[in-house]
């Protein structure tokens, strides 16, 4: 079974960073993409930025500039850097990932159960 645990939310002032990182475990052949979401207080959840297996990435253009995302396929894990955080980015964020149990296999997805990033002003 396939899991994903995400860490690194917590509380940070206007101006600091943070590191997300996003663990994947179970017998996963390989990735497709692996992304960032975030839901705030009475928001719909949004892509943050994701990563494709070529290593092409997008982000969000409230968090260009300021947020990075990578990863470490021999660790199973997708990162999200974010500097310069202001209160703006307060949320639940989330990690989303596409991936395969076999080389042809079914593309199937998985959502994380979310990390908490509060940002004080």
């Amino acid at each position: 079974q396939v899991q994903l645990v995400e860490s690194g939310g917590g509380l940070v002032q206007a101006g600091g960073s943070l590191t997300l990182s996003c663990v994947a475990s179970g017998n996963i052949f390989g990735f497709d993409a692996m992304a960032w979401y975030r839901q705030a207080p009475g928001k719909q959840r949004e892509l943050v930025a994701d990563i494709t297996s070529i290593r092409t990435s997008h982000y969000a253009n409230s968090v260009k500039g300021r947020f990075t995302i990578s990863a470490d396929s021999a660790k199973n894990t997708v990162y999200l850097q974010m500097n310069n955080l202001n209160p703006e980015d307060t949320a639940v964020y989330y990690c989303n990932v596409d991936y395969r149990l076999r080389r042809l296999g079914v593309p199937r997805n998985i959502w994380g159960q979310g990390t908490q990033v509060t940002v004080s002003s």
